[in-house]
């Protein structure tokens, strides 16, 4: 996924002891004990539970590698940006984790720039993981999430499906929630679709992802939320390089605007991206995905597994 806004239940509060490094980067440590990672468009916020000292020195490596993330993903742009199938030789950790991440959807059409959030996020948990007094910990990029746990420890995820409701300014309740184990093999959270600062191809409201690396669950919630889409006069598109003339979309057509869908519309659309989700999850790429529009959501899983049973708890709230 293209950098987007949170949409997950994993506010910030006030910042405190803000640091710049000569790279540019920002990092100021809010008073509950989380931290604000900050280098032009990569926007983290990061928690973590377990000894004090172990966290400070994992917070302290991932601040060091953090600072040369940006300018290594700049130096490999246009490589990035081509698709899939000719942007395999890449160089940097994060490349890497973004082009593996797309490489299993290589039949559709997807850029390595569809999974960088996650990469960047999964490169830094990965500082977090070293020490096991450690517990558990999040890397928030945007929306996508990387998550470390250890055994007896679980993370709740709360999902906010539409964003306009953030810039109405409403009272925020819960479209749905996710719980997580440390017993599944779930390390990745991640939303795509059209209201973000993203283009999308489709008019989902929200597609959440679950998988075993937020990258993995990045590109998917992209590709699904792109899927989910119908042809309707009320669905307003424009050319991707209109909206911002280096996108990796080029001249594909993305949702600018979604009138009022009649329900068949609605189901169709929600239909069309269930397809995919189901694909994916039958392909062990996902492990499975909860997909919102117009007020309507589909929950899509492996077939013939109660996600409770994997010590996943999906709940949707309409």
């Amino acid at each position: 996924m293209r950098y987007v806004q949170p949409r997950v239940q994993m506010f910030a509060g006030d910042a405190s002891r803000r640091l710049v490094a000569s790279s540019g980067a920002v990092r100021s440590q809010f008073s509950d004990g989380r931290w604000h990672f900050q280098h032009g468009p990569i926007d983290l916020i990061i928690g973590a539970d377990g000894d004090a000292g172990a966290i400070a020195a994992a917070v302290q490596m991932a601040w060091l590698r953090f600072q040369s993330m940006l300018s290594e993903l700049v130096g490999e742009l246009p490589i990035l940006r081509l698709p899939i199938e000719h942007a395999s030789h890449v160089q940097g950790e994060v490349a890497r984790r973004m082009v593996a991440a797309c490489h299993p959807h290589r039949d559709m059409f997807i850029t390595p720039m569809a999974a960088v959030a996650g990469a960047v996020a999964d490169e830094l948990i990965e500082s977090f993981r070293i020490d096991e007094r450690i517990v558990r910990a999040h890397i928030n990029n945007g929306g996508d999430i990387a998550l470390h746990l250890t055994p007896g420890y679980s993370y709740r995820v709360g999902i906010y499906a539409d964003l306009n409701r953030l810039k109405r300014r409403e009272i925020l309740h819960l479209d749905g929630d996710i719980e997580i184990a440390a017993d599944t093999a779930i390390r990745g959270v991640a939303t795509s679709g059209w209201r973000g600062r993203s283009s999308s191809l489709g008019i989902a409201d929200s597609v959440t992802v679950l998988a075993n690396c937020a990258a993995c669950a990045d590109a998917a919630a992209t590709l699904i939320a792109n899927s989910v889409d119908i042809d309707d006069p009320v669905i307003l598109r424009r050319p991707a390089r209109e909206l911002k003339d280096d996108s990796d979309l080029g001249e594909r057509l993305v949702t600018v605007g979604v009138g009022r869908l009649s329900q068949q519309s609605i189901a169709c659309a929600l239909d069309a991206g269930e397809v995919v989700a189901q694909s994916m999850c039958d392909r062990q790429i996902i492990d499975g995905a909860a997909l919102w529009l117009a007020g309507q959501a589909r929950i899509v899983g492996k077939r013939n597994q109660n996600p409770a049973s994997r010590g996943i708890r999906m709940n949707v709230i309409q």
